[in-house]
């Protein structure tokens, strides 16, 4: 009886909550400013995003991005790739973790510097709001992007669900959010910050879902699912010991993983993209094996196209590019081959007439 006393009783509060967001303007969620674009960290995912508005692809400043998706599939990776290119750019981050499991040392393989000023353990949904509409970045430079990242919104409780009667249908999280979500918002497209959230996902009765409702699903101008490919989902290292009698044994251990992005909402351009990301333990986003696995696989060689030279194996090809600092003509000719591929793809009908 007490459940569905509760139950009821949120409902009532839902219902209120209803009636007075309908006399208050609804923010639909933001398009983002691409005179500021920050990248994911990967250059196959920044086309994926945005690479019919913008060259080369990006996050737009003032938006929201959930990225959600199982465990262990890279999340967390891409949230600090894009904090650690904010700080890059001379931007501002805070990096809030309901979680309590970031660690400098992770966050540094980033390059995200992390100290108190930045980094903040905070417990419920609205203690996150509050903190997001006080935060005040010292910089006010309109020409550089900050960032409020939070890892993870499944992990925000509620002052109900904290206290002894607890908010098990999770009706008070979805209330506050839709609330916060509704002001917060409009403040990070004015300010023209970022703010990209962690989420997990739950099996319920009608299929795959987030914590927090629907709500930042709505608000959110981008979604991107993340999870495991079909096949090849590690990556594996093999290598030769040797030893001083002539014996050789071979050993090998997982490196990395891959993992498949899915854009499954996007307002910025055209939506249900997908990107490979290769994510090594203890390096981050290997953007190089990325984009020489794409332009491989997109242009038929049996090679890897390291620029000035062809490798059959990934790791010379790796190598060469480094020592040869090759980067940057490696991922600008990664996005030739996409619009290239984009351009065959495209539809090409007159207009409808009216």
């Amino acid at each position: 009886m007490k459940i569905i006393d509760r139950t009821k009783a949120a409902a009532r509060e839902i219902k209120e909550e209803l009636k007075k967001s309908a006399k208050i303007p609804q923010s639909s969620p933001s398009k983002g400013d691409l005179n500021l674009v920050t990248s994911t960290g990967s250059t196959l995912l920044d086309l994926a995003i945005s690479g019919n508005r913008v060259h080369g692809g990006g996050l737009p400043s003032g938006i929201l991005i959930e990225i959600y998706g199982p465990s262990g599939r890279g999340k967390t990776a891409i949230l600090a790739e894009i904090m650690g290119g904010i700080q890059a750019r001379e931007g501002e981050v805070m990096f809030l973790d309901p979680e309590a499991r970031l660690d400098k040392e992770y966050a540094h393989i980033y390059g995200v510097a992390i100290d108190k000023s930045n980094y903040k353990m905070l417990d419920t949904v609205q203690e996150v709001f509050d903190f997001i509409e006080n935060w005040s970045p010292k910089s006010k430079d309109k020409n550089v992007s900050h960032a409020i990242g939070v890892d993870s919104l499944a992990a925000l409780s509620t002052d109900l669900e904290l206290s002894d009667s607890g908010d098990t249908m999770g009706m008070k999280r979805a209330k506050e959010f839709s609330q916060g979500l509704r002001k917060i918002c409009r403040l990070i497209k004015k300010n023209n910050w970022l703010l990209p959230c962690t989420n997990q996902i739950r099996q319920g009765m009608y299929g795959e879902t987030t914590p927090g409702g629907k709500s930042v699903e709505f608000y959110s101008s981008l979604r991107i699912r993340v999870g495991s490919p079909k096949s090849n989902k590690f990556i594996i290292k093999k290598e030769k010991m040797k030893y001083e009698d002539e014996r050789q044994v071979d050993v090998n251990q997982v490196d990395g993983i891959r993992s498949v992005c899915k854009i499954t909402k996007n307002i910025i351009d055209s939506p249900h993209r997908e990107a490979d990301i290769y994510i090594m333990f203890g390096y981050g986003i290997d953007d190089i094996r990325g984009n020489l696995q794409y332009i491989k696989d997109m242009t038929g060689k049996t090679r890897y196209n390291c620029i000035t030279k062809e490798y059959q194996s990934m790791e010379r090809a790796i190598d060469y590019i480094e020592e040869n600092n090759l980067e940057s003509e490696l991922k600008e000719l990664t996005i030739n081959v996409w619009e290239q591929v984009q351009d065959v793809l495209k539809t090409k009908r007159k207009p409808k007439r009216r």
